[in-house]
């Protein structure tokens, strides 16, 4: 059972890994890298490091790396290496993938011992998309120099809360409790130092609900903000509405380029978002927030016009909950910042897993559960906090379905294309059914956003400059 079992896939095999394996005689087989393979079996491989040196670390991808327990069992401080560095060296050995094969590095070794327990295991070739696979037996030569320990967690015992809102608040509460100096006060709203809702905000707010709102109105809104108005028309220039002639003002931005129902979500969002300020520490290679929430709503609003006229949910509120998607991000750096530290280090070294399942394990909620909490406590619109709330899950049909399931299509569309965090995940027909739209127009809307990264990336720059 070797190379000879498949010669096509043999050839994608890299040199390197093929001359190590023949020489070390040891049989196996390449198979498709596919989604629907066993997670037990698969070889999750991580390089940390610390002052001392490099580690190269392997577990099953249906476990957590959990670093506190690392530190316990090494007595070291560990983190991912960084991306730069990781690239740097697979390139020397032209691999684009960092292989779960001990020889292949000069840095010592430490495995789950749990990892063995599957009869075969399927191993990164070092090429995308291709395994190698192996009976445990025969991978457990490639460990003769490697250490065994108790490390990582199954995913099996940690559950996020996925369904259950009307216990975010007391699970939050908990959290704070548990993780913060503040164990005194037992009401979520005293608990929680978070900012009342700007001034601004609470003025577009009203603006949404009256039917007599007009464009003098939000011009007007948008103007006392000297940053918002510098935002609006900065938006309307770009080079993403390649709008004709100059833009001279809030209203020339409104009336000639953005429209009413753009500008004043797109306001709501900027002011909403500015309310926290961006956490200095973020988990490597993160997609930056503002990108990422101005991607999600460009793809959301492309989704949205594609969408049958009869089923497609408010643009307006959709639009906003791509801005907004991520705010949890925000408010767990403001709530929790050395927990949030460790969360980002933890998605440094579990690439396989959403972060939700760490938030739980670490905390016991997610950022999920608390943007949607805040959404409902500044008495934003109810289909925000269930966007919010819900945006993870593909098969959510409750009330107010239509923007949820938005905003889980964007985020995965956009996801299994490199923008934001969290493993390439197959995205289930019936959310395309739900929303009424085709796996070939989503693709065609995505494309579309894409195609303007350029210009999208330019605006990203200017909310991230924002004060």
């Amino acid at each position: 059972m070797n190379s000879a079992v498949d010669q096509t896939k043999e050839v994608s095999l890299p040199p390197l890994i093929v001359q190590l394996l023949d020489k070390l005689g040891l049989p196996y087989r390449t198979c498709e890298d596919r989604t629907d393979l066993d997670p037990a079996r698969r070889v999750q491989a991580v390089l940390l490091d610390d002052a001392i040196g490099a580690l190269l670390v392997l577990y099953p991808r249906d476990h957590l790396l959990d670093l506190p327990r690392l530190v316990e069992l090494t007595g070291r401080q560990l983190a991912a290496v960084t991306p730069e560095r990781l690239m740097r060296m697979l390139a020397k050995q032209d691999l684009k993938v960092l292989p779960g094969l001990p020889p292949l590095t000069s840095s010592p070794c430490l495995y789950e011992e749990r990892l063995l327990q599957q009869p075969e295991l399927l191993i990164d070739s070092g090429h995308p998309g291709l395994l190698v696979a192996m009976a445990s037996q025969d991978f457990k030569q490639l460990l003769s120099k490697a250490s065994a320990g108790h490390f990582a967690v199954p995913l099996s015992g940690i559950r996020p809360n996925l369904d259950r809102p009307d216990d975010d608040s007391a699970e939050i509460t908990q959290a704070v409790q548990s993780f913060t100096a503040r164990r005194i006060q037992k009401r979520l709203e005293e608990t929680l130092e978070i900012p009342p809702l700007p001034h601004t905000a609470q003025k577009i707010i009203k603006l949404r609900v009256s039917p007599e709102a007009s464009v003098d109105d939000i011009t007007g809104v948008v103007e006392t903000d000297p940053a918002l108005a510098a935002q609006v028309v900065s938006w309307a220039a770009s080079p993403y509405y390649r709008a004709p002639g100059k833009i001279r003002s809030v209203e020339d931005a409104i009336v000639r380029v953005l429209g009413f129902d753009l500008v004043i979500n797109l306001a709501l969002g900027l002011a909403l978002g500015k309310t926290l300020s961006l956490p200095k520490d973020h988990p490597q290679q993160a997609t930056p927030y503002w990108q990422q929430a101005i991607y999600t709503a460009a793809v959301i609003e492309g989704l949205n016009r594609a969408i049958p006229r009869t089923q497609r949910p408010e643009a307006g509120i959709s639009y906003l909950a791509g801005l907004l998607h991520n705010f949890g991000y925000l408010v767990l750096a403001h709530v929790f910042p050395p927990h949030f530290s460790l969360i980002c280090r933890h998605l440094e070294v579990n690439p396989h897993l959403d972060h939700s399942l760490i938030e739980q394990h670490l905390l016991g909620i997610t950022r999920e559960q608390i943007g949607a909490w805040l959404m409902r406590y500044w008495d934003m619109p109810d289909e925000l906090s269930v966007a919010l709330r819900f945006q993870h899950d593909p098969d959510y049909a409750g009330e107010h379905a239509g923007h949820a399931n938005l905003v889980c299509l964007a985020s995965h569309l956009l996801r299994n294309r490199g923008i934001g965090s969290g493993p390439y995940a197959e995205i289930p027909q019936g959310l395309f059914d739900r929303l009424g739209i085709s796996r070939e127009k989503a693709d065609e809307v995505l494309n579309k956003v894409l195609d303007a990264e350029a210009a999208l990336r330019a605006l990203a720059t200017q909310f991230q400059a924002q004060p």
